[in-house]
């Protein structure tokens, strides 16, 4: 059943993390019944979160490595990305823990999940003029204050993100492509400060869950990612809102009953 568990959450967290519909909330959701101890679910989430992780480094290699050493180069690549990153370092080091105690539930999740539903579909509806190609510095650092939004469960980091690049005026496969970039430093030090928080040994069996568990997230995310890229070229981000909807309701619907 561990074997399951390990596979049934790999796929939730590849499927869902770089979609506008939040990784975190569905993982919680899921937790209710396919779980593990307390301390090494924690655990666990961080390990598939780096398989996703892994999946957008291989797909946006060519975005995020410098072809030349150099300032000018760096600054190209992670120029951006960084100026977004460090305000939302800033912003979860400073509320990450106390977010995490009082609002990590299930009411959580699907009040956050009908209410940036709702959101998304009305600056769909709004928004026709959304053209821009080339984020600038001061949108970066909106970008990652906006993105903060996420350290509340259900809200979604990659969710919050673009639709502040939609309310900037970015083009939608932009506000998808960037939001994939930022995952990347952003995931990685979240991932690396509950890793270090980490205190406790780890069996043989539970070793070869996290390895299950990377692997499957690693792949699911991988074929997930380039599917909703090139969904995203053509179509609009209606079909996520609609699913968050539905989705907040029923768990509101489970959870009441």
């Amino acid at each position: 059943m561990d074997i399951l568990n390990a596979i049934i959450l790999g796929i939730v967290e590849g499927v869902t993390e770089f979609l506008p519909i939040s990784s975190t909330g569905h993982l919680i959701l899921f937790n209710q019944w396919f779980n593990f101890s307390e301390e090494f679910t924690k655990l666990f989430d961080i390990v598939i979160q780096s398989g996703a992780i892994l999946a957008v480094i291989i797909i946006f290699w060519k975005d995020l490595w410098p072809s030349k050493w150099s300032f000018g180069e760096l600054e190209n690549k992670w120029g951006k990305i960084l100026a977004a990153f460090v305000i939302t370092a800033i912003v979860g080091l400073l509320f990450g823990d106390i977010v995490q105690e009082k609002l990590f539930n299930a009411y959580v999740v699907a009040g956050a999940l009908i209410f940036y539903g709702i959101v998304l579909l009305i600056i769909e509806k709004r928004n026709s003029k959304v053209t821009k190609q080339e984020i600038s510095y001061k949108d970066a650092v909106i970008i990652g204050l906006v993105q903060s939004l996420a350290l509340v469960p259900g809200t979604s980091r990659s969710g919050a993100t673009i639709i502040g690049l939609l309310l900037l005026g970015y083009a939608r496969p932009f506000a998808a492509k960037f939001s994939f970039l930022l995952a990347v430093p952003t995931l990685i030090a979240a991932s690396g400060y509950s890793l270090l928080k980490y205190n406790n040994g780890l069996s043989g069996n539970e070793v070869m869950l996290l390895v299950i568990g990377f692997l499957v997230s690693l792949v699911s995310a991988y074929i997930v990612s380039k599917w909703f890229l090139s969904f995203i070229s053509k179509n609009n981000f209606v079909p996520f809102a609609w699913y968050r909807i539905v989705l907040g309701v029923l768990v509101l619907i489970y959870f009441l009953i």
